[in-house]
């Protein structure tokens, strides 16, 4: 039996919205086709159409965000927000989460079968602009059967990309919440992403971005990467409280190995990421992030300024990753537009990571702006 508030056992599903004969065109006028997305949908859309909410994800999430699959060891990667009686109430609400263009969990990405040449796309993948993850999963809805969202949530990179669709889209965002996320990253944030790919691209395995046909994986460049990145996801506080300087139990004398407790979680992490996460989608989902300015357009605003939308801007205070300065500038943008727009820094220990972990005064928030999102309805 499912625990309570579970959704319980999910599926992913699939869908081909784009074909060689009707292709994706991307921002940066290249083509695409087929192209598939994998999603799952909790809860029941009403009669009306006027409940639905879509899930953006990170930068290493997927369309799994609740419930757990037959087999599976751990539920969706959101599924402390999502189910019944849960912030997002999968008794009230329909909730879409969707791999994003680019992934390597169902969605057609650069390890997907180029049909020009029968191979794997690799490195021939055109690269993606922001405005594309919400091209297909604009497409996705038209699939579903459904005109407007109630509301879209993301954190992180998945904020990023609710920031595009309220901007580029705002007749079909009634409301909009964007959770520890930015619109313009800085040079230190860059550097970490260039410092993650470079690992990557440099391992004697990497083949180019061939190395699936080759029969290896670039595993230790991989691995760094996502050790190196896990260091931002976590505050200082939150990794002497869960660390210290505590010697792992197995540690023989000192060396160069794994001596402390800290060094072996970041090794258990990287580990596990290489069963469920691929190279080159690494490089191009990071690198999206890298050129995301959407307030550097000079139409941005006219949009909402047209079609406003209720956005809720959400920051922790212990975030150096996507600092609160990073939310504020968004705030600043939208509120200098006349957006109706709520902003809220939430004090957590745990860093950029808080926004996937039940901090108590976050859940409380979202469940307050998500009630009133379904008493006030579609515009």
């Amino acid at each position: 039996m499912p625990a309570p508030g579970s959704v319980g056992q999910v599926a992913t599903l699939a869908a081909r919205l784009f074909t060689a004969q009707s292709p994706l065109r991307l921002a940066s006028g290249a083509v695409l086709g087929p192209v598939d997305v994998a999603y799952e949908t909790y809860g029941t859309l009403s009669a009306g159409k006027d409940n639905a909410v879509f899930i953006c994800h990170a930068l290493t999430g997927d369309a799994h965000a609740a419930g757990f699959h037959e087999g599976a060891k751990r539920p969706g990667w959101w599924d402390n927000l999502i189910g019944p009686g849960k912030p997002l109430d999968t008794d009230r609400f329909f909730v879409i989460s969707a791999n994003l263009l680019g992934g390597c969990q169902g969605t057609t990405g650069p390890s997907s079968t180029n049909p020009d040449t029968g191979r794997a796309y690799g490195l021939d993948f055109p690269l993606l602009d922001m405005a594309d993850f919400v091209t297909v999963h604009r497409a996705l809805l038209a699939h579903l059967g459904i005109e407007r969202l109630l509301a879209a949530l993301g954190g992180s990179l998945g904020g990023m990309q609710v920031l595009e669709w309220g901007l580029r889209h705002p007749e079909q965002v009634t409301n909009a919440a964007i959770v520890a996320a930015s619109s313009r990253l800085t040079a230190q944030n860059i550097a970490f992403s260039a410092v993650a790919r470079r690992a990557i691209m440099d391992d004697p395995d990497f083949h180019d971005g061939r190395y699936a046909e080759v029969g290896v994986v670039p595993r230790l460049g991989l691995r760094t990467a996502r050790m190196m990145a896990h260091i931002t996801y976590l505050s200082e506080d939150a990794f002497s409280e869960k660390f210290g300087r505590t010697p792992h139990p197995e540690r023989d004398k000192p060396g160069f190995g794994i001596d402390f407790a800290v060094e072996s979680y970041l090794d258990h992490q990287g580990r596990v990421f290489l069963e469920r996460f691929d190279a080159l989608s690494y490089l191009y989902l990071s690198r999206v992030m890298d050129y995301f300015d959407p307030f550097s357009r000079p139409d941005a605003l006219h949009g909402v300024a047209a079609s406003p939308v209720k956005f809720l801007v959400l920051s922790f205070d212990t975030d150096w990753r996507f600092s609160t300065d990073h939310s504020r500038r968004i705030v600043k943008h939208l509120q200098n537009a006349a957006q109706p727009v709520t902003f809220r820094e939430i004090p957590s220990s745990w860093g950029h990571d808080s926004f996937l972990l039940p901090v108590a005064r976050y859940h409380d928030t979202l469940r307050g702006w998500f009630g009133r999102a379904l008493r006030e309805g579609l515009r």
